[in-house]
């Protein structure tokens, strides 16, 4: 199983120079997790695209259905947010905040991953991808 966070996710359905990366390892992945943060995480990514003038009302509309669609058809597999996630996400705040610099996201992200027992975890995101890696998360494809 694999856990994604947003800097993957998005360019699934925004255009982006991970876009390419990102199709790629989908078309060859059987089961990437999608918890209801990832989503809420998807609809801000996707929407806000139409304020930063990147895309337009109508365009990132479009690409929202088709996040819904994947989602209806079985692209993601959906479960549910780990409680304990939360507990955990403190937890990696106290051991790695100091010495990573990792946020408040990059945390939950993690933690989610964990807590879901995913086996990779797959993020653009450089300093998330340390905190997977400290954690013992696989992050490479």
């Amino acid at each position: 199983m694999i856990y994604i966070d947003t800097s993957f996710l998005a360019p699934a359905y925004v255009v982006d120079q991970h876009t390419p990366v990102v199709l790629a390892r989908l078309a060859a992945t059987p089961e990437v997790l999608l918890t209801p943060f990832n989503r809420s995480e998807a609809a801000n990514a996707i929407f806000r695209q139409a304020f930063l003038g990147k895309l337009s009302l109508a365009e990132v509309i479009r690409s929202w259905m088709t996040f819904e669609s994947d989602c209806a058809t079985g692209v993601w597999r959906p479960v549910a947010f780990p409680a304990a996630a939360w507990e955990t996400c403190s937890d990696l705040a106290r051991r790695f905040a100091p010495t990573l610099g990792v946020r408040t996201l990059d945390s939950l992200h993690v933690a989610c991953a964990l807590e879901l027992r995913a086996e990779r975890f797959w993020t653009f995101d450089d300093r998330q991808a340390r905190l997977a890696e400290a954690v013992g998360l696989d992050t490479n494809p």
